[in-house]
């Protein structure tokens, strides 16, 4: 084996290492909301107060047609797994400012980096993303500081608006612990 060789391989197995998967059994336990369910966006928006992070197309774009535009939205040309509509679309990547890659039903390290570097940067920011942004609303409420606001949609219900506090990050973390894979990447990334 060429050294070339081993060093993709190696980066292809730490790539493996820095994912966690959802599995089947916890799947339940995630089809409920995490928060109150709102249909209105700018009555959400009425209890937002700290920095507001949206994960979804649909979500995100009534958030920016009630005239906020959320720190940091999370999309991925999708409605539950449908092509979004045209508008939407056009709408909600219009200032895409990073990328990532995120397979459905994982955690990926490349999309944590994303969230992370959207967090710290002071202007609004938009990843779109190749594969699946749903699970991100995890490691979004775990990076999000106490009392933010991490937003995103119940299929046929409309907006889940999710207020970060320690109980919700214990909460998630424990969930978490659950997927398939090694979290230490993530909770390292996280206390960074």
């Amino acid at each position: 084996m060429s050294r070339d060789e081993h060093t993709s391989e190696s980066a292809a197995a730490d790539a493996d290492d820095q994912r966690l998967v959802l599995p089947d059994e916890l799947r339940h336990e995630l089809k409920g909301p995490m928060g109150p369910i709102e249909t209105d966006a700018d009555v959400l928006l009425e209890e937002v107060s700290g920095p507001l992070i949206t994960v979804g197309d649909v979500v995100t774009y009534h958030i920016l047609q009630a005239g906020r535009h959320p720190d940091v939205a999370l999309v991925d040309e999708q409605t539950k797994r449908q092509t979004v509509d045209e508008e939407i679309r056009e709408v909600v990547t219009d200032a895409t400012h990073l990328e990532a890659i995120n397979p459905p039903a994982e955690i990926t390290a490349d999309v944590v980096d994303a969230l992370l570097e959207g967090l710290e940067r002071e202007e609004p920011t938009t990843i779109l993303v190749d594969g699946e942004e749903d699970l991100v609303v995890l490691p979004a409420i775990l990076a999000a500081p106490d009392g933010a606001s991490v937003v995103y949609g119940q299929p046929d219900e409309g907006m889940v608006h999710v207020t970060v506090t320690e109980d919700v990050r214990e909460d998630v973390r424990a969930l978490l612990e659950r997927f398939k894979g090694d979290a230490t990447w993530l909770w390292a990334a996280l206390d960074a």
